[in-house]
């Protein structure tokens, strides 16, 4: 794609960022036949080439206008951060990259109205600190009754009892884990599970008490700076376990995953933190990456139940581990039901359930249709984000994939 950028705009690392990806695009239109929101809506700025287009037009435009900032944001916030056009693209163009890009600046020309800035605001600090957001789920559940509309279908339908966790500390292999912000809260017994299935192949899990949100909820809704601040600290507290020794980090959403194997990116400006921010990319896995390396035959899983499985778009198309999961499951003796489009989103997408609703409810309706074609006895997934949110529509049991291997092995 030819661009239209001057000298003095690329001596501005986020242009000079957004030509090279701008330029590695030959506009095929591959992406928006795996666009989800192309395929609801049909409309090509819906569809990464039309954003892509609309993204360009607004960083070559010198004048700022303001229809071109307007037009550009009502297409980006419809956006889904879902990377299934990097899967699909040909020339490899890291859309996400741009999509990071022309948001920041989107919010530097035209600042939202005081009212979404608000509602922005308040709910990235419900749900980025764990302790609040545990409280506010509490009250939630007691009012359960008098809820309706989305935040109703973001309250779990009862919580499973975590049980307990063993000493990790006994095994000479040790692994750090991050607990997470709304996970603790939503689906307490995902880490607990972790741990007791690591505990019997030999691995010790334990958490850092002073890392907190990954800092994704931050960046990706309009406070990348504050993103950036949540990885910091999280390399703060990580960083004398990895002095110690640890062997990895491991998450079990696989949206934190994602976003904390970024770190070296994020904060490759920064002269304090990129050196060890990519030390902590290098070391972050998935829990699917650690037992897949595993030998598995002596857990003697007694795997009973009929599965489909959603492989969220951030294990899939992020960190590109599609099929790792169902692997990891068969070896294990699941039996998988075939899922029609695997690699569809389900509209979870973050907290774009909350700010786009109808959006994410049609997705995730035609999702569950796809997954319940099977006729699972429960759909196992590998985000707390899909996983609350394909629970909230009532239908089938959604459950983590680890907590479904561990009671496979009591």
């Amino acid at each position: 794609m030819q661009t239209h950028f001057t000298a003095e705009d690329l001596q501005q690392p986020h242009l000079r960022e957004a030509d090279r990806v701008l330029r590695s695009c030959v506009h095929c239109g591959f992406c928006n036949a795996t666009c989800p929101t192309y395929r609801l809506l049909g409309d090509e700025r819906d569809g990464p080439r039309g954003r892509i287009y609309l993204m360009k037009a607004l960083l070559e435009d010198r004048d700022e206008r303001a229809d071109i900032t307007a037009e550009t944001r009502l297409h980006l916030d419809r956006c889904l951060s879902c990377r299934n056009c990097e899967t699909t693209c040909p020339s490899g163009v890291e859309y996400h990259k741009l999509l990071d890009i022309g948001r920041a600046e989107l919010e530097r020309r035209l600042p939202r109205p005081a009212s979404e800035r608000a509602f922005r605001f308040a709910l990235r600090h419900a749900v980025v600190e764990p302790a609040r957001f545990k409280a506010l789920l509490a009250v939630g559940l007691t009012f359960r009754p008098l809820l309706t509309g989305r935040l109703a279908t973001k309250l779990p339908p009862a919580p499973v009892n975590a049980g307990t966790r063993p000493d990790g500390h006994r095994h000479a292999r040790q692994m750090l884990i991050l607990e997470g912000c709304v996970q603790p809260g939503l689906s307490p017994n995902t880490n607990a599970a972790a741990a007791r299935v690591l505990d019997r192949l030999g691995i010790g899990l334990t958490p850092a008490p002073e890392a907190g949100c990954c800092g994704a909820v931050d960046f990706h809704l309009d406070a990348q700076e504050a993103g950036r601040d949540r990885a910091r600290a999280n390399i703060d507290a990580w960083w004398p376990h990895i002095e110690a020794g640890v062997e990895a980090i491991v998450q079990t959403a696989s949206g934190c995953g994602a976003f904390v194997k970024e770190y070296g990116e994020l904060l490759a400006d920064d002269p304090a933190y990129a050196e060890r921010a990519a030390r902590i990319s290098a070391l972050a896995r998935d829990l699917v990456e650690v037992l897949r390396d595993e030998d598995l035959e002596p857990l003697h899983a007694k795997a009973e139940r009929r599965l489909a499985f959603h492989c969220p778009c951030t294990l899939q198309h992020a960190q590109k581990l599609g099929g790792a999961v169902e692997g990891v499951l068969t070896r294990l003796g699941f039996s998988l039901s075939v899922v029609q489009n695997p690699h569809l989103c389900c509209g979870s997408a973050g907290t774009y359930s909350i700010t786009q609703p109808e959006l994410a409810a049609r997705l995730r309706d035609d999702r569950l249709d796809a997954l319940e074609a099977g006729e699972p006895e429960v759909i196992a997934t590998a985000n707390i984000g899909c996983q609350t949110h394909l629970g909230g529509a009532d239908r089938t049991e959604v459950r983590h994939w680890i907590e479904l291997v561990d009671e496979a092995l009591s």
